[in-house]
C-alpha cells in the first residue's frame, strides 16, 4: 500500500516544522556543548587554584614547628562540599569524617606518589566528584582535594531542560509559522480554483480580483486575459451557431410547409411518393428538432442570463412540463415538503423535457418522475422500462453527437440529453444515469442545489 501523499499545505507545514527543528536542535546542542565545556572548565580553573593555595598553606603549616596534620587541616575550613585528604608521614588525614585514604582511588595515589599533578572527575556513589591530587616532596606528604561537582551537573541538567523545552516550542511555532505561510501561499491557489469552478459552471463572467502582490499580478493579469480569450472565443462560437440556426430556419419552414402541403394531397399520391413523402416528413422533423437543440446549445453555451433567474417550485414545474406535453401529470410522484430551486424557468423545463423525450424514444415512455429533496438538493428522476443503458455508456449518452451509444437511435438529433446536462451543470447541479432497482430501464436522475435549505 503506498503511503498517502502530502499537499502543498502539509509540504509547507511539514517544511517549516522539521526547518525549525533542525536548526533549534543544532542550536541547542551547540550551546550546550558550549556552556558544559565552558563552566567545567570553569569549574576545574578554580578547584585546581584553590588546591594548590590549600596546599601551600599545608605545607608551610607543616614545616612549623610543634604543628601536627590535624592543626594543619584545621585552618583551611574548606566548603562543606569539599573534602581535602592529606597524606603525612604514612598516615592518613582528612577534613570530614567520610574523607580517608578510601576516599581517593588507587590509581590516583600512584600518580601523586610518583610526583604528579593529577585532576580526574570519578563516580563515587550517587555524586560525581573531581579529585585533585598533587604531592608536597617539602615535606614529604601528597594532599588531594575531592569536590562535589553536583550543583555542576544540576546547572548543566536544567540547562539542557530548558534547550529542549526551547527547541520543542521552536519547532511548534515554525510548524504555526507554517500554517500561516501555507494559508498564504494556498489562499491565491484557492481563488484561480474557485474561480475556475464557476467559469467551468458557466458563468464566464467571473474574473480574479486585482492584487496588489507583485507576485500575483502577473498570474492574475495572465489567468484574466486567458479566460477573456476563452469567453469571446465561446461568444464567437455560440454566435455563429445561432446565426447559421436562425438562417436555417427560414428554408427549413418553406420546407416543412411545402410538405404540409405535400401531406393534404396524400392520398392522391403514389404508394411509392407516399412513403417518400413519408420519409421526408420525419426527417424535417428531425432536422426541426436538431435545429431547435442547436439555438438551445448556443444559449447554453452563453451562459445563464441573470434577468431569468427566480425561485422555482420543482413540482409545480414538473407538472406543468407534463401538462404542456400532454403526459399524465400522475407520473409526478409528490414529495413530503415543498422545495425550490433557483433557476431559468423555461430552460429547466426544457430539461425534463428532453428526459421524457428520450424515454418515450428509447424506453416506451416514462413510468414515473419522482421529486426528492434532501437538506441541500432537490433531485428529480425519471424512469422508463426501456432495456437501459449499459454501465460503460452512462457517461458518454451526456455528449454532443455521442456515437455508438446503446440508447442512440436514428430518430434522435444526439443533443438532448447533452444539452439537458449542460444546462443542469450551468444551474450549479449534477445528471446522471442508473438503473432502476427492479434490473430492466433507465434511471435518468439531475439534482439542483436547493434555495430554501
Amino acid at each position: 500500500m503506498r503511503p498517502p501523499i502530502l499537499g502543498l499545505r502539509g509540504r509547507v507545514i511539514l517544511a517549516f516544522g522539521v526547518g525549525a527543528a533542525v536548526i533549534t536542535t543544532a542550536f541547542a546542542a551547540l550551546t550546550y556543548l558550549l556552556a558544559q565545556g565552558y563552566l567545567t572548565e570553569q569549574r576545574h580553573r578554580i578547584a585546581l587554584r584553590q588546591t594548590f593555595t590549600d596546599a601551600t598553606l599545608v605545607r608551610d603549616q607543616l614545616q612549623t614547628a610543634g604543628v601536627n596534620a590535624s592543626d594543619a587541616l584545621a585552618k583551611l575550613a574548606p566548603p562543606t562540599t569539599t573534602t581535602i585528604v592529606l597524606r603525612w608521614r604514612g598516615d592518613w588525614y582528612a577534613t570530614s569524617l567520610e574523607g580517608g585514604r578510601d576516599a581517593v582511588p588507587a590509581p590516583i595515589r600512584d600518580h601523586v606518589r610518583n610526583g604528579d599533578v593529577i585532576t580526574q572527575r570519578v563516580q563515587q556513589g550517587e555524586d560525581p566528584d573531581l579529585i585533585i591530587g598533587l604531592p608536597l616532596p617539602a615535606v614529604n606528604a601528597e594532599l588531594y582535594e575531592i569536590s562535589s561537582l553536583q550543583e555542576l551537573d544540576e546547572t548543566l541538567r536544567v540547562l539542557g531542560t530548558v534547550l529542549v523545552v526551547g527547541a520543542l516550542v521552536a519547532a511548534l511555532g515554525g510548524g504555526a509559522l507554517g500554517v500561516w505561510a501555507s494559508r498564504s501561499v494556498i489562499q491565491p491557489l484557492d481563488r484561480v480554483a474557485a474561480t475556475a469552478a464557476l467559469i467551468a459552471a458557466g458563468q464566464l463572467g467571473t474574473r480574479l480580483p486585482a492584487t496588489r502582490d507583485p507576485g500575483l499580478a502577473t498570474i492574475v493579469g495572465s489567468f484574466n486575459s486567458m479566460v477573456d480569450t476563452l469567453q469571446q472565443r465561446l461568444q464567437r462560437d455560440a454566435r455563429l451557431a445561432a446565426d447559421v440556426s436562425h438562417e436555417l430556419r427560414s428554408p427549413l419552414t418553406t420546407l416543412v410547409a411545402a410538405v404540409e402541403v405535400m401531406n393534404t394531397r396524400r392520398d392522391e399520391l403514389p404508394s411509392r411518393s407516399r412513403r417518400a413523402l413519408t420519409l421526408v416528413t420525419e426527417e424535417l422533423g428531425r432536422f426541426e428538432r436538431l435545429l431547435q437543440n442547436l439555438l438551445e446549445l448556443a444559449r447554453a453555451d452563453a451562459g445563464l442570463d441573470p434577468s431569468a433567474i427566480e425561485t422555482i417550485p420543482v413540482s409545480e414545474l414538473v407538472e406543468h412540463t407534463l401538462d404542456v406535453t400532454a403526459r399524465p401529470v400522475g407520473l409526478l410522484t409528490q414529495p413530503k415538503e415543498r422545495a425550490t430551486v433557483r433557476g431559468d424557468r423555461v430552460r429547466l423545463e426544457r430539461v425534463l423535457t428532453n428526459l421524457l423525450d428520450n424515454a418515450d424514444r428509447h424506453g416506451g415512455g416514462a413510468t414515473g418522475v419522482t421529486v426528492v429533496a434532501t437538506a441541500e438538493r432537490v433531485l428529480v428522476t425519471v424512469e422508463d422500462d426501456g432495456p437501459g443503458v449499459p454501465e460503460a455508456d452512462r457517461g458518454r449518452v451526456f455528449e454532443r453527437f455521442a456515437t455508438g451509444v446503446a440508447r442512440q437511435s436514428s430518430s434522435g438529433t444526439g443533443l438532448g440529453l447533452a444539452l439537458a446536462a449542460e444546462t443542469v451543470t450551468a444551474h450549479g447541479g449534477t445528471i446522471w444515469c442508473t438503473t432502476k432497482p427492479s434490473g430492466t430501464g433507465a434511471r435518468f436522475t439531475f439534482a439542483l442545489p436547493r434555495s430554501d435549505a
